[in-house]
């Protein structure tokens, strides 16, 4: 029996070499695979809907680079429901199921948490943006949905562009739930932070900045990657995000960003299948592998 199947995509199972972007992945990988042998666990690795795959033996599944769930979710949600009664996941399915769904901000505001403030618009039940707006007394928005990663579906609504998109917010609500926020626009000066956290414990940073003209800092947009040392207040607030969440989290990273003050608030919680540039800070992969065999 394997002790750790390491989950991806097919897109990232078996790629073609030279790619900056694949390199990166198999860098991460690599690093985990090795903490994890260091502890004397067995290591696979597959991607989500391996069809030839039994799960049945393998003690646990970690989730790494299935950066394709939120575009077939039809199919992944009742992959993982089987899953969860086959073997461990890490993080549990608890906190995935919970995590997947970008209503645990709402939650997590519940125990205290500074979040970017958000308006929800539950699928079916269309509220107009111009409504959404007054109610909150916000000019420039972000709309994102619930359920999604890598800016699927994100789009940025300047208020003289409200009127027009009143019918496509429609149309998305019609399919699937939203979220409304205020367009943060210090996040194009001053970009947004990753920390990263293990057993609830924070390890590395980095920030991610957006390119000349857009807001979007995933690298799948033109966002860059930079050195960041987060303040102590910053360090105990991703810890304290960690510390709200039940269970606790195994592995992880915690997405801020900042108002015209420096006030920060949180923006994503990543507790799925987050990017964490454990390459970028090879020793925080032990720390990775320690929240790994607690699960087990």
């Amino acid at each position: 029996m394997t002790d750790i199947t390491l989950l991806t995509c097919k897109a990232y199972d078996q790629p073609q070499p030279g790619n900056a972007y694949v390199e990166n992945i198999f860098a991460e990988y690599h690093l985990l695979k090795l903490a994890l042998e260091q502890k004397g666990l067995s290591v696979q690795r597959t991607y989500w809907d391996n069809p030839n795959y039994d799960w049945s033996q393998t003690r646990a599944v970690v989730f790494r680079t299935i950066w394709d769930y939120f575009e077939r979710f039809d199919e992944f949600w009742p992959w993982l429901e089987k899953l969860n009664g086959q073997t461990t996941l890490i993080n549990p399915f608890s906190l995935i199921a919970w995590n997947i769904d970008k209503h645990y901000l709402k939650d997590l505001h519940e125990k205290g948490i500074a979040i970017v403030p958000t308006h929800f618009v539950d699928r079916g039940k269309y509220q107009p943006l111009k409504e959404i707006c007054k109610l909150n007394g916000w000019k420039n928005i972000v709309i994102k949905p619930a359920v999604s990663g890598a800016a699927f579906h994100t789009y940025k609504i300047m208020e003289m562009e409200i009127p027009l998109k009143e019918t496509p917010f429609q149309q998305l609500i019609a399919e699937r739930d939203m979220l409304v926020q205020p367009y943060v626009d210090t996040i194009t000066e001053m970009g947004e932070a990753s920390l990263m956290v293990f057993n609830g414990h924070y390890t590395h940073a980095i920030l991610k900045k957006a390119k000349a003209g857009d807001f979007r800092v995933q690298d799948d947009f033109g966002g860059t990657v930079h050195p960041y040392n987060p303040t102590p207040t910053e360090i105990a607030f991703a810890e304290q995000v960690f510390a709200a969440c039940q269970p606790m989290p195994a592995y992880g990273r915690v997405d801020l960003v900042w108002d015209k003050k420096r006030n920060h608030y949180l923006s994503e919680l990543e507790i799925v299948e987050p990017e964490l540039w454990v390459r970028n800070h090879p020793a925080s992969a032990l720390y990775f592998a320690e929240g790994i065999q607690k699960y087990l």
